[in-house]
This record gives structure tokens, sequence and C-alpha cells, in this order.
């Protein structure tokens, strides 16, 4: 009889065992990529400088993300030079930069991994810097503290339905009672774009299905507007079987 008892509450405690470890991966999924980009405020004209973005998945590093810095002189972010880091598998990702003129640089450490693409923004003042009063702020496409964080699945099939979900956030704090679309269309098939609304379920979240009907390299554009004056964009690839 003590055989039986003590089989049965080992069989007990594997049960359990097995359900706290179904709880962990539930809570796995709804972790958040987090990226601290590191960059000197100033620096002389011709010195070469370090990139370096740090970037966790809870609190982990994360090994296996893909990060590109995106540098432009200030109101000129359709010249911007786009610079892949180099992935030094401790978590850390960087790229030497050399400033060829005095100016106001800007720029972004596009990140994706875990199905999430994080952005964060830097600025730093080359030299003796610049003179940018003319420069329309209020036309800007990018918002200081502005994130975005977009998840999508990532083996999509021809005729599967899919969520596409955008975690949007202002100096760290989810923003609600935004409109949020989806702009999706092969890529060299711009004139069979669809737009797809986005409804917010959880502050700051923003959610939407979509089937892809067929095969193909996908462009996927998120806006991301207000009632005001705050007006964003990101964009994102989709490889679908």
């Amino acid at each position: 009889m003590k055989r039986i008892m003590l089989f049965l509450s080992i069989i007990a405690l594997l049960i359990l065992s097995a359900c706290g470890n179904n709880g962990g991966t539930s809570e796995d999924e709804l972790l958040m990529i987090d990226v601290n980009f590191i960059v000197p405020e100033t620096v002389d004209v011709g010195e070469t400088v370090e990139l370096l973005a740090e970037v966790t998945y809870g609190e982990e590093a994360e090994l296996e993300a893909e990060v590109m810095f995106e540098v432009w002189e200030k109101g000129d972010e359709e010249n911007s030079e786009m610079v892949e880091a180099t992935n030094n598998e401790d978590g850390t990702y960087t790229a030497d930069y050399t400033f060829d003129r005095d100016g106001i640089f800007e720029m972004y450490a596009h990140t994706d991994a875990q199905h999430q693409h994080v952005m964060p923004k830097k600025e730093i003042t080359v030299g003796e810097g610049g003179d940018y009063d003319d420069i329309d702020e209020e036309a800007a496409f990018h918002t200081d503290g502005f994130d975005m964080h977009v998840m999508f699945p990532e083996q999509i099939a021809a005729g599967e339905e899919v969520d596409i979900t955008a975690h949007i956030t202002l100096l760290e704090e989810p923003l609600s009672d935004l409109n949020v679309r989806y702009e999706i269309a092969i890529v060299d098939e711009k004139d069979a774009t669809d737009w797809v609304d986005a409804t917010e379920n959880e502050v700051g979240e923003y959610e939407a299905s979509y089937t892809f009907t067929e095969e193909g390299t996908y462009e996927l554009v998120v806006h991301v507007e207000d009632d005001e004056q705050l007006h964003e964009h990101d964009e994102f690839t989709i490889d679908v079987q």
C-alpha cells in the first residue's frame, strides 16, 4: 500500500511540474524585447565611434537579433544610411561609424527579434554642430520617445489567417486611442494594396487579423496616428510560403 501511495505521489508531482512549465511558456510569450542604444553625445569630425545596441528579451541577453543602424543628418532623413551591426554573440550588437562633417545627426537602432521590431532613437552632435531652425519639426515623421513593437508569426502559409499585433509606447508608457492601420502588399505589386484597421484590445496594444492569399514576399507598413500631430510608421518584410 505504501508503494502505491508513493507512486501516486510521484505522478501527482510530475503533473504539477508539467502544469507549471506550461504556465512559464505562456508568460514567456508576453515578454518584450528591450534595446539599450548607446552612443556618445558629442564627437569630433573624422572620429570613428562605436554604435552599440544591448538587446535583452525579458532578463536574458538576446543572442539572435538582427540590428541595423540608420543614420542621417537632422532634417534629411530621406538620405539616411543603413549600417549593419555585428552580432557579438553576447547580446550586444556594434558597428563603427565615422562622421565626416559638422552637424547634428540622428539615428535608429532597428532591431528585429522574437517576432518584434524595436527602433530606439539617439542624437549626436558632430564637431561644431549646426543650425537647424528652419526645419519643420511638426512635419517630421518620428517623435522622440516613440517606440513600436510589432509581432507576427515567423512562419506563415498562404491562405492562413494570422494575427498582427503592435505594442505602442511613448516614453515607455503605452499609448491609447490611436488610429493604427496596416498597409499590406506583395513587393512590386503596390497597386493591389490592402488596408486593415487594427483594434485596441488592451491599452497600447493594437491587433488585426489578415489572410495572406498567395505565396510571396509582402511589405507590411504600420501607420500610427492620433488626433493631433503624431504620425509614425514602420516597415516590415514578411515571407509567405
